[in-house]
C-alpha cells in the first residue's frame, strides 16, 4: 500500500496509526501472553525506539493512546515522548484478547496442558469463548473495533496513535477489509495506517510496514502478533 501523506486541513477522516507492541520475552518463547502483563524486552525497547524515531519524522501526531498493559503501555510512552512529549491515555478496551486456561502456557504445550481451551482457541467458530474466562473472537472484534470508533469519532482531522496487541490488529483489519482474506501475522512495531471517516466507513493506507527496523531487528515468526494474538 502507498505511504500516507496527511493534512489535517479539512479532512473528513481520522488518521490512526496503529502500532503493534514491541517484543517481550514470551514473544520469543513462544508463551501465550493474553492478558497477562508482560514487560518489553530489551529487543523491544529498540524497536520502540525505531518506530518512535520513524513518526516522529511524520506528519504531527495529536495524541497517543495505547492499551493498558505493559508491553503497549511502554511502547507508547517511547512514541509520544519522540513526537511532542505528549501524554498517553489507556484504554481497556485496546487490550489483547483474554486467552483463559491458554494464557501463560508455552504455545506447543497447550494442546496437552489444556486441551479444552486449545479446542476452543483452535475452533474455526468465532463465537467461542475460551474456558478459563477467555474471549470469542466476536467478543473480541465487537471490543476492539468499538474502542477505535470511539477514537476515530472523537479525533476527525487528526493524525493519532494506537499502540495494541496482535488480536486487536487482526480484528481491526477485518473491520476494515471484510471480504479480504485472513492476516497471517502482525510483527512487533509494525505500523498500520487507517483511516476513519463519517458515515462508518474504514479504509487501509498503509499496512504491516517494519521499514524502520533492520533485518535482525524483529522476531521474524511474527509471534503473538498471528493467530497465537499477544
Amino acid at each position: 500500500m502507498a505511504e500516507s501523506s496527511f493534512d489535517s486541513v479539512d479532512r473528513d477522516y481520522a488518521e490512526i496509526v496503529v502500532v503493534r507492541h514491541g517484543e517481550t520475552s514470551w514473544n520469543a518463547e513462544r508463551k501465550i501472553q493474553g492478558h497477562l502483563d508482560v514487560e518489553l524486552n530489551d529487543a523491544g525497547r529498540q524497536q520502540a525506539e525505531r518506530v518512535a524515531e520513524r513518526l516522529s519524522k511524520e506528519p504531527k501526531i495529536s495524541h497517543v493512546y495505547s492499551s493498558d498493559l505493559k508491553r503497549a503501555f511502554e511502547t507508547a510512552q517511547i512514541i509520544a515522548a519522540k513526537c511532542g512529549k505528549l501524554e498517553v491515555l489507556t484504554d481497556r478496551d485496546l487490550r489483547e484478547r483474554h486467552l483463559g486456561d491458554m494464557q501463560g502456557l508455552v504455545y506447543h504445550e497447550a494442546s496437552k496442558m489444556r486441551p479444552e481451551a486449545y479446542k476452543a482457541f483452535s475452533s474455526n467458530r468465532t463465537d467461542v469463548d475460551i474456558p478459563g474466562g477467555g474471549e470469542s473472537l466476536d467478543k473480541l472484534y465487537d471490543r476492539c473495533t468499538s474502542a477505535l470508533q470511539r477514537i476515530g469519532d472523537k479525533h476527525q482531522g487528526e493524525r493519532v496513535v494506537v499502540v495494541t496487541h496482535g488480536g486487536v490488529i487482526r480484528s481491526l483489519y477485518e473491520r476494515a477489509c471484510p471480504s479480504a482474506g485472513k492476516v497471517e501475522k502482525i510483527l512487533n512495531t509494525s505500523v498500520n495506517v487507517f483511516r476513519l471517516f463519517d458515515g462508518d466507513k474504514w479504509t487501509i493506507q498503509v499496512w504491516g510496514d517494519v521499514t524502520h527496523l533492520d533485518q535482525t531487528g524483529f522476531l521474524q515468526s511474527g509471534f503473538g502478533g498471528d493467530r497465537t494474538s499477544g
